[in-house]
């Protein structure tokens, strides 16, 4: 994927110099750096913090860009709460964390330079946090908000920018993270209007199933598909439902990662499935899986449906 602009491509930073001059800004960086699977657990972050403002079971809403101006102000403060959440932060005051017992303030921005400085938080430490969702990449970075790095005027609430200057003293911790795919937003546009044609929820989740194979659909591409909670029983249903058109799908319980792994396939985790068609066996190199007794394999585009042997799974 593209890299996110605003990395030491576009602006060479100092980011080795800035932690070597400021120990407050190396202690916490050292911090992040400490936690178990820090860069994940931030992507994690933006796709919850995103998934939740999106409120999709409710909504139907998939996409940042359908949100109102306020939603999109709250992002911001989603992030800092779940950032919060996940590493376990100490509320701070005045600023929003208290990490190795320093005083940092976090801010978030969907454009990739976009964050903008009160005036309270000026000679603090900040955590600058990014995503793009279209793009599904992140950054995270420290900064000391000296008057230095800021830009000289401010908008009507007093907030400043980060100056094209100051951008070269963030510290990356994570200068270009892989984002959690928003799997409905990334399916080509006729794809999606024809999974989102159908009035019933249930039809809905059929259709994303049947047109979107072989790749791992989350919990959160269903639930505003499917606009119920429920979305496993949804799913449940689905295999049912998809039955007699050869399709499987695969969880992350019972036989279904011995089935994905054999058929060479991504294998789901908790709150993940996997759609495929199957088809019996010919022998022709394919990878092959016992599914129900029967040696079967991934079918190709032109081979004629067959409905599985019968049973749950």
């Amino acid at each position: 994927m593209e890299r996110l602009p605003g990395i030491d491509a576009v602006w060479p930073n100092r980011s080795d110099l800035v932690y070597e001059q400021d120990p407050d800004l190396a202690a916490v960086a050292d911090w992040f750096r400490a936690q178990e699977d820090f860069e994940r657990r931030f992507g994690l972050v933006f796709r919850r913090s995103f998934n939740e403002v999106l409120d999709g079971v409710r909504t139907g809403r998939y996409d940042v860009a359908e949100l109102e101006k306020t939603e999109k102000t709250y992002i911001g403060t989603k992030v800092e709460i779940v950032v919060r959440s996940e590493f376990g932060l100490e509320k701070g005051r005045p600023m929003d964390y208290v990490i190795e017992d320093r005083q940092v303030d976090a801010k978030f921005s969907l454009s990739a330079s976009g964050w903008t400085i009160p005036m309270e938080a000026v000679g603090h430490l900040c955590l600058l946090l990014h995503a793009d969702d279209r793009g599904s990449r992140f950054t995270v970075g420290l900064i000391r908000t000296t008057e230095a790095v800021l830009r000289g005027g401010g908008n009507r609430d007093s907030k400043r920018g980060v100056s094209k200057e100051g951008k070269k003293m963030i510290h990356w911790l994570v200068p270009d993270g892989e984002l959690p795919v928003n799997r409905l937003l990334h399916l080509p546009e006729n794809t999606r209007d024809r999974i989102l044609a159908f009035r019933s929820g249930q039809q809905r989740v059929n259709e994303l199933f049947r047109r979107v194979q072989g790749e791992i659909i989350g919990r959160d591409s269903v639930e505003p598909v499917a606009m119920q909670t429920d979305v496993a029983k949804r799913v449940r249903d689905s295999r049912l439902q998809l039955w007699l058109e050869g399709i499987v799908i695969l969880g992350h319980q019972s036989d279904h990662p011995r089935i994905a792994r054999e058929l060479a396939l991504p294998v789901p985790s908790k709150g993940e499935w996997i759609s495929v068609r199957l088809v019996p066996d010919t022998g022709d190199g394919r990878p092959v899986t016992i599914f129900k007794g029967r040696p079967s394999v991934v079918a190709r585009e032109y081979e004629p449906v067959q409905s599985l042997p019968v049973g749950t799974y």
